[in-house]
């Protein structure tokens, strides 16, 4: 959903936990956690910064509205903080200095980061007396809002990768646009007899593995792949399968020459200048946030999705991100924050919180919304039990960084996929030492 990709960010949180331990041990420190903020009348105001903005910002002030009118002696504030860097920091040294908000929205993927730092508060407790368990979500959604057995977000929304394909394209090269690619071997196939190539200019190419949402993450889990040993936490981005698909990516960028390829996808625009919009990819990985767009400046393209090809043609999953609300460490008004997330979490938050906008991370309010009935969004909806999250780790923007790296060298030729892949995995084990 929302990363935050500069490495000050991890040398900043290390240094800011120093103050961070030390005003957490002060007796004023736990008097204030304990103690809840509130007015002459009683009511507590509670803060939240977020980095909402449009129909997402209008969804939350909805489920403000709905949870301020079960819970009368509670106000939420919402304050917006820029979803970047700087908001991390800022975030950050409110931690640290013992003055954080009391809650705060924080992409699923740096849960791990935080956590490890001793930057969030512990729901696991809450959130078993609340009945919110694992069963209550998507398998992977518990999954990244966890770090080491302890539950430290609730999740709000996520969402999934497909293969999305031009059906106009397909019958124009002789495609059954009812039977797109099951098999690598027939993306490959279809990617051939859709490419149209004048000399070094593609005219329309058939797909590109790397392009959009085709990260090594998405096509490692697709063959079959895994990122990081269960049982040792240890990172794996060297998994034969992992090697393997990365290999394919190579092979195909050696195929259509990749400088080529390159000179495309650097031509290529956004919004309604999407190449997939336009007309000028037949096929893309990407995500159910691609079909606002679509809807947006190509009402009448003639689409459809499918699963991720696999090397077997079976076992097709996919994988997710996503947001979710924090507690900071050293937050004065625990009890009555977790009862705004508690709300947040279960069906009616979720249901005010997702609608017309991202997935809910409750799949009877993904059914609710009619998703199901869809033959777009269906697919994207049917596949979230098979879905993969990133590994949840300290140094999950180091591992994101090292993979797209080891990508982008072995497709312009330096280095093998092993080569890089191996380099990787011993980068990211080695810095994860420091956290034993």
């Amino acid at each position: 959903m929302r990363k935050t990709n500069k490495p000050v960010f991890l040398a900043l949180l290390s240094l800011l936990m120093i103050s961070l331990l030390a005003s957490a041990c002060s007796p004023t420190a736990k008097g204030g956690a304990d103690t809840p903020s509130k007015d002459a009348s009683g009511k507590v105001t509670l803060t939240l910064w977020h980095g909402l903005t449009s129909i997402d910002l209008d969804n939350m002030q909805k489920v403000v509205k709905a949870f301020e009118e079960k819970n009368p002696t509670i106000k939420i504030n919402l304050v917006y903080t820029e979803s970047n860097e700087g908001a991390d920091q800022k975030l950050l040294t409110a931690v640290a200095g013992g003055n954080p908000p009391d809650m705060a929205l924080l992409d699923r993927f740096k849960v791990g980061t935080w956590a490890s730092q001793n930057s969030l508060t512990d729901l696991s407790a809450m959130a078993a007396q609340s009945g919110i368990n694992q069963s209550s979500y998507y398998p992977f959604v518990w999954e990244e809002s966890s770090y080491k057995g302890k539950l430290y977000a609730i999740p709000i929304d996520t969402d999934s990768r497909m293969l999305f394909y031009n059906k106009d394209h397909f019958k124009e090269a002789g495609l059954d646009p009812n039977k797109p690619p099951k098999t690598i071997a027939e993306l490959e196939a279809a990617a051939e007899k859709l490419t149209i190539k004048e000399g070094k200019r593609f005219k329309r190419i058939g797909f590109i593995p790397w392009y959009s949402q085709g990260w090594l993450y998405t096509w490692g889990w697709s063959f079959g792949g895994k990122f990081q040993d269960p049982a040792t936490g240890k990172i794996t981005a060297n998994d034969p399968k992992v090697v393997e698909a990365l290999q394919w990516m190579t092979d195909f960028g050696k195929k259509y020459n990749v400088e080529d390829i390159a000179g495309f996808t650097s031509a290529a625009g956004t919004e309604e200048m999407d190449p997939f919009i336009s007309g000028q990819i037949s096929m893309k990985i990407s995500g159910n946030f691609t079909i606002a767009g679509i809807k947006k400046f190509k009402p009448n393209l003639n689409y459809g999705v499918t699963p991720i090809p696999t090397p077997t043609g079976t076992n097709f999953t996919t994988w997710s991100g996503g947001g979710s609300i924090i507690i900071p460490k050293g937050a004065k008004n625990v009890e009555a924050s977790w009862k705004f997330l508690e709300f947040l979490g279960k069906e009616e938050g979720q249901y005010l919180v997702n609608a017309n906008s991202d997935f809910a991370v409750i799949d009877s309010v993904n059914i609710k919304y009619g998703y199901k009935d869809d033959p777009i969004m269906r697919e994207f909806i049917n596949i979230l039990p098979n879905s993969h999250n990133r590994p949840v780790i300290p140094e999950g923007q180091l591992l994101w960084n090292e993979l797209a790296s080891a990508t982008e060298n072995s497709t312009r030729g330096k280095g093998t996929p092993k080569e890089n892949l191996d380099k990787v995995t011993e980068t990211v084990n080695k810095a994860l030492e420091k956290y034993k």
